[in-house]
């Protein structure tokens, strides 16, 4: 009987074991996800926006959530409203939030009290507000307001907007470049900042502190009032016509009374971003890059003391380029947010001394929030969605405030991965991740999706993916392999810088090293039976590999991927891009524009190839997708074109998405198959 029993058990065991489900993608599309993370000063609550997917609850709505983090991290919902609530932050005391919403028709700021009653309506203005600053005082309000250069006033902008709808042409007319910027025409409208004063009474005008700017500013993510709350710090382009071509943000300082607009960081011909001040009013930190035109090189932490006017880089010697930072309860520790070898870690810099710690390191963090002794930040991995974590002290150990998807995945077993590295170009050491598929079998061999990533200083590392989320892959039975190569960001800058001027040297290098080094490595993996795939400059690999490594795998899919380089420049938009990269504008002719173009090397195009491209897509514009197409049914190669015509770089809505990843993973099956 006991016997019995234990085969019963086992059995048992057996069937739950085997009631595990992969991650599909109508599951990822409908994963809650995390929004707004904000910790009050005083450390004791957090407020977050959580938008439903659909799965449990079965809801799709967008509201703010309220824990307190002294009461064993009770949660209180804030918000029921059909319209989202966002761009969340506390009022200097803490006793209220301020967020934007469309309650009322458009979006508006409001003012919800913590302590009881109904959110009220703040401004009440005839623009939609875009962004929003208040005074440490609560007595200004910086607002950032879509415009007319040259306007006096908002009502001018209002009749401009007006005369546009009634135009009876649909004429565009420009003098100068952008003329589209990513998914979007420009037009005459820009970005500028407004002031109002805080009154108690609704806000219905605002007075422009930029009028005759006719450039758009970085927005209120890179704004901050100064100390004595009487000027405003914001980082932009000087207006001019050349736009397109540079990278040279600065840093601005303008009176809130109006007038000057003062160059903070005239001296530096590179990119100026995030000014922010110490609580104590000593220190303005700001990152900097030092090399002009270029959009990827190390974002450094520069500090300003106001009272000396001593200007320095914190920890300079430290090869890792900042993303977000803050400044920490004691106005001299800073805590930042890096890349770090495939991991997206949190780092104390110590600005007296510049030395640098570790906070946390797994994973990739954001969201970062310093206060009474915590650090609060969302994090994500390749297998686990984004969450809200906590670090207390110095212990280093994360504990999860939040489990939004608990319920969602409780039957998904996601895949095994790891981290390996192995000597690439110059023997230099390079980094990758492997993952299994969801079912691994000792003994198996499994088809390899081998997976490029775009930048193309950028990385595939230790993140949960909703574009490219490598689980899905391993759900479909593959291995999955992600090489960093030359010029993937988290291993140092000249790591990065090493792929400018190079595009089709030492990064292929790489993924063909990698490729024999890990398929040798895990025997599991079948490198005879693999496809290649990528978006944007992978995309552009996906095209170079058709030309440079024709018999390297079954199948290519390429997506939004430059085919013809010369037409890339004369069609893309941010041509400071290009200009780096490939070594100035394109007639120059030292540049790499006829070196690097996949577009030459047609003549040895024999992997089959799905391609993919949005309409709206004005960085990579679909005219290469179309050539590339075109060539290869031209050549008689089996091929397939997918076009979304409402989709630009990426491919974001739902439905979109999921028809996306369902057309890659037949054309991957139908080829591997063979």
């Amino acid at each position: 009987m006991k016997k019995a029993w234990g085969i019963l058990v086992a059995a048992l065991l057996s069937g739950a074991a085997q009631a595990k489900t992969p991650l599909t993608i109508e599951h990822l599309n409908k994963l809650n996800k995390l929004y707004d993370v904000v910790l009050s000063s005083d450390g004791r609550y957090l407020v977050y926006g959580q938008k439903n997917g659909g799965l449990a609850p079965a809801d799709s709505t967008a509201d703010l959530y309220l824990m307190d983090l002294s009461d064993g991290n009770k949660v209180k919902r804030l918000t029921e409203s059909d319209s989202k609530e966002h761009s969340v932050k506390f009022s200097s005391d803490d006793a209220s939030l301020y967020f934007l919403t469309d309650r009322s028709g458009t979006t508006q700021l409001w003012r919800l009290p913590l302590g009881g009653g109904e959110a009220q309506q703040v401004t009440d203005l005839p623009l939609d507000v875009q962004g929003y600053l208040v005074s440490s005082d609560n007595k200004k309000l910086v607002l950032t307001l879509d415009v007319k250069p040259g306007c006096g006033d908002i009502a001018c902008t209002v009749t401009a907007q007006k005369l546009k709808a009634d135009k009876k042409d649909t004429a565009m007319v420009y003098d100068q470049l952008m003329v589209r910027h990513w998914d979007t025409f420009e037009d005459e409208f820009k970005q500028h900042f407004f002031v109002a004063d805080l009154t108690g009474k609704k806000v219905t005008d605002a007075r422009d502190l930029m009028p005759e700017w006719n450039t758009d500013v970085a927005g209120v993510a890179e704004a901050a009032f100064t100390p004595d709350g009487n000027n405003l710090v914001f980082s932009a382009k000087i207006p001019a016509k050349d736009q397109a071509w540079h990278t040279n943000f600065d840093i601005f300082q303008v009176a809130l009374a109006g007038g000057e607009k003062i160059n903070l960081t005239k001296d530096n011909p590179a990119w100026d971003a995030k000014p922010a001040f110490s609580k104590d009013g000593r220190y303005m930190a700001y990152l900097a890059m030092k090399k002009p035109g270029f959009e990827a090189d190390r974002f450094g932490l520069m500090l300003l003391d106001l009272v000396t006017g001593e200007r320095k880089e914190l920890a300079q010697d430290w090869d890792r380029s900042v993303d977000e930072y803050l400044f920490g309860p004691d106005n001299r520790t800073l805590y930042v947010t890096a890349q770090d070898v495939g991991q997206k870690s949190i780092f104390a810099i110590n600005s007296a001394f510049g030395d640098v710690s570790k906070v946390y390191g797994d994973g990739s963090a954001g969201s970062l929030n310093v206060a009474a002794g915590k650090v609060v930040f969302v994090n994500h991995s390749l297998n686990s969605p984004m969450d809200i974590y906590q670090v207390k002290g110095e212990s280093g150990q994360a504990e999860a405030l939040t489990r939004i998807n608990a319920e969602n995945l409780k039957d998904i077993q996601f895949a095994e991965f790891a981290q390996f590295s192995f000597p690439g170009a110059n023997e230099e050491t390079v980094h990758g991740y492997w993952m299994k598929p969801w079912n691994y079998q000792e003994g198996k061999k499994y088809p390899v999706a081998f997976i490029v990533h775009g930048g193309p200083q950028g990385s595939f590392g230790n993140m949960f993916n909703y574009r490219w989320n490598a689980q899905l892959w391993a759900a479909q039975g593959y291995g999955v392999v992600m090489i960093d190569f030359h010029g993937s960001t988290g291993y140092g800058q000249a790591f990065t810088d090493s792929i400018s001027r190079d595009w089709g040297g030492k990064p292929l290098e790489d993924l063909k090293k990698g490729m024999a080094y890990i398929t040798e490595k895990e025997s599991w993996l079948d490198g005879n039976n693999a496809c290649a795939l990528g978006a944007s400059y992978g995309g552009y690999m996906m095209n170079w590999i058709a030309g440079n490594w024709p018999t390297g795998f079954k199948c290519l899919v390429n997506h939004a991927g430059l085919f013809d380089m010369p037409s890339f420049y004369g069609s893309t938009e941010e041509l400071w891009f290009p200009e780096y990269d490939m070594g100035g504008p394109v007639w120059n002719k030292e540049a790499d524009y006829h070196k690097f173009n996949p577009a030459a090397l047609v003549d040895n195009w024999k992997t089959p190839m799905l391609v993919i491209h949005g309409l709206k897509d004005y960085r990579v514009p679909y005219a290469q997708g179309l050539a590339a197409f075109t060539t290869l049914q031209r050549k008689g190669i089996d091929s397939k074109l997918v076009l979304f015509p409402d989709e630009n770089h990426w491919i974001l809505k739902p439905a979109n998405a999921e028809r996306w990843y369902n057309e890659i993973f037949a054309w991957m099956k139908q080829q591997t198959a063979k």
